[in-house]
């Protein structure tokens, strides 16, 4: 049951380690676009981008998602799941019950993976800018993965002291994510931290401060 969570966009390289995990020469992936409004441009660029090494479909809510969502996010080996506001895409996920059928997903050993929004959106809590750019913690993730997560550790100036002042004020710590840094859980359990630009990483972030993980440099 694993559960990728990078930091920003998926480069090659980390891209290639998310792709090994399912053991498939070709795997058939699932875009899920909801934070980032399920823009055109957004579709069309993973289409062009994944399309030579993976069967590509997308995932849409509007105008209503399909019936069958449910028997094709199972017939999935990965499902990415992109950027944008990460508390409007639960919202909509959990009307239509999506978030249910990711949980089954996982429980049959679907690869999970996303970036910003779609990294953070796997564990309790996170911190997100999906309320406006102060960042906010927020209490209402999916839960499969347990604390809290915070992206952009090192990509956006206000991460680093935002999450060290929500954790002191009793927010749940976690785990805060490098850009080009990708974290690999297999169930709940932290089990790598790789990277693709030397000198990033992820950290444990609770009220005592932060730790920094070793992390696998790969190309």
């Amino acid at each position: 049951m694993p559960i990728v969570a990078m930091g920003r966009f998926p480069d090659e390289a980390l891209r290639s380690y998310v792709f090994e995990l399912t053991r498939k020469k070709r795997p058939r992936l699932l875009f899920v676009p909801t934070a980032g409004a399920e823009t055109a441009g957004s579709i069309l660029a993973i289409y062009e981008q994944l399309g030579p090494v993976a069967d590509v479909t997308a995932v849409r809510f509007f105008p209503w998602p399909a019936d069958d969502l449910r028997d094709r996010l199972l017939e999935q080996d990965i499902v990415l799941v992109g950027g944008g506001n990460t508390a409007n895409m639960l919202a909509i996920w959990r009307v239509h019950g999506f978030d249910a059928s990711l949980r089954e997903a996982w429980e049959r050993d679907v690869v999970l993976a996303g970036w910003s929004a779609g990294a953070i959106c796997w564990f309790e809590a996170a911190v997100t800018d999906s309320f406006g750019p102060q960042l906010e913690g927020m209490h209402d993730g999916l839960g499969f993965l347990p604390g809290s997560a915070c992206p952009h550790y090192d990509g956006e100036e206000l991460r680093r002291p935002r999450y060290s002042e929500l954790v002191r004020g009793g927010f749940p710590a976690g785990i805060a994510i490098d850009d080009d840094v990708a974290v690999r859980f297999d169930g709940t359990e932290l089990v790598e931290v790789v990277t693709s630009r030397d000198g990033a990483t992820a950290y444990r972030v609770s009220e005592a401060g932060e730790q920094a993980l070793d992390a696998r440099l790969i190309t």
